[in-house]
């Protein structure tokens, strides 16, 4: 008798637990639901179709991408004025990786980018964003056109469309990855909204474009594109090379060789596509866990087409081009471009702060790296003695690298090499 009344009892008990954590589970999912509302507009999505894409919003709706705090029960948002987030991104819900959401600007260059954009149209201050675009010449022009052409991105600020050439064009629609089909060189499958945010992208920033040409799985020093949700876009967490500054001697040695390694590839490859730096600085080159680096800004690369020798002309300017700038950006001409122009940037504004002082225990060895860097970082010399510097500077310090599965990028295949 006093046994079943136990039972019952503690039936009765377990059962309220149940209650009570169903109904915080359910107090969660309505907190959440009330975040995604607000997320709508964290995100940009109000702003689609002047927008990036949409190809990961049902992650960031599934729970399946959660900011660092979301991991707490509040779910609460960060701040919208950031740049990036530190995040984490699930494929199985189960396996957690650390990721990067950033939007392509802050939140007070988009609001200024914006205003532009109503004010190019006589409007007030705030407008609808997206009818102004629509109406403008150049998207009727991409409306009516087939195919991606010189004319049709002429005047945009990016680095990348300095010098573009048919084949470089012809790789973006073939390879844009917020469209259903890609594959095709011609824009057929491309909706009015997808030719929106292509053009919308290209006249902001062209790093999401550049990660998805040349992916990081076909061996290019770029990161993997994950995808975007109105306008922010999601890749894999890098570790600055800021924080090698004060690494010890064959840490900074790795890293330094690398950089100059990813340099000399950007110029020099199988698709004979010459990248070049149009500026350059720390936070725009990361490593992974296994010590690998990569770029993590690629805002700022140039292409030129070795293949197609044809100087572009930049002619009228519209609100396209001045999105992220001012409209006076005066353009250096294609053929002045010097093959020594990343090396110079890198010797000079990079390679200093990871190799300078830092092999003091061997005066010789300090005063080579030296003598290499002060010659490959001087714009005044000329392109040989540049580039046989940064080459004669590449081979020490990758002497200096030990072979070591802390370097895990490269273990055990050099332990296997002569070289090393």
């Amino acid at each position: 008798m006093w046994s079943c009344t136990i039972c019952l009892l503690m039936f009765l008990a377990s059962w309220k637990t149940n209650l009570k954590t169903r109904a915080k589970d359910m107090n969660n999912v309505r907190k959440l639901k009330d975040v995604y509302n607000f997320g709508k507009n964290f995100l940009g999505l109000d702003k689609c179709d002047a927008c990036i894409g949409t190809s990961l919003c049902r992650k960031f709706f599934k729970d399946e991408i959660r900011f660092e705090n979301w991991l707490s029960a509040d779910l609460r948002l960060p701040p919208s004025h950031r740049k990036t987030y530190i995040a984490n991104y699930s494929v199985d819900a189960e396996t957690w990786k650390p990721v990067i959401i950033s939007r392509l600007q802050n939140k007070h260059q988009n609001e200024l980018s914006d205003q532009k954009i109503c004010m190019s149209a006589a409007k007030k201050v705030a407008c609808s964003i997206e009818n102004v675009l629509r109406a403008t010449e150049r998207f009727q022009k991409w409306l009516s056109s087939d195919r991606l052409t010189a004319d049709l991105v002429q005047s945009l600020p990016s680095p990348l469309l300095r010098c573009p050439s048919q084949r470089l064009l012809d790789r973006i629609v073939r390879r844009y990855a917020e469209v259903r089909d890609s594959g095709s060189v011609l824009m057929r499958h491309f909706t009015d909204r997808d030719k929106l945010r292509l053009l919308y992208t290209l006249s902001v920033n062209t790093h999401p474009i550049v990660l998805q040409l040349f992916p990081g799985i076909e061996g290019w020093p770029f990161l993997r594109y994950f995808g975007s949700c109105g306008r922010v876009i999601v890749t894999p967490w890098a570790k600055s090379i800021k924080e090698f500054y004060n690494a010890s001697p064959e840490v900074t040695a790795d890293v330094a060789f690398q950089l100059l390694h990813i340099t000399h590839l950007l110029g020099n490859n199988d698709l004979d596509y010459f990248m070049y730096y149009t500026s350059i600085h720390g936070d725009m080159f990361g490593t992974f866990e296994d010590g690998r680096l990569y770029i993590t800004d690629t805002s700022t690369i140039g292409i030129i087409d070795k293949l197609e020798d044809k100087e572009f002309v930049h002619e009228k300017k519209d609100v396209f081009s001045c999105l992220t700038s001012d409209c006076k950006t005066d353009f250096a001409p294609c053929r002045n471009i010097s093959e020594a122009q990343s090396f110079i940037q890198v010797c000079r504004d990079l390679l200093p702060l990871l190799v300078t002082g830092k092999f003091s225990f061997s005066p010789t060895l300090q005063d080579q790296i030296d003598r290499f860097l002060s010659l490959c970082g001087n714009e005044m010399l000329s392109m040989k003695v540049i580039l046989e510097a940064a080459s004669s500077l590449m081979e020490l310090l990758k002497s200096l690298r030990p072979c070591d599965p802390h370097f895990e990028y490269r273990y055990p295949e050099c332990k296997y090499d002569k070289s090393y």
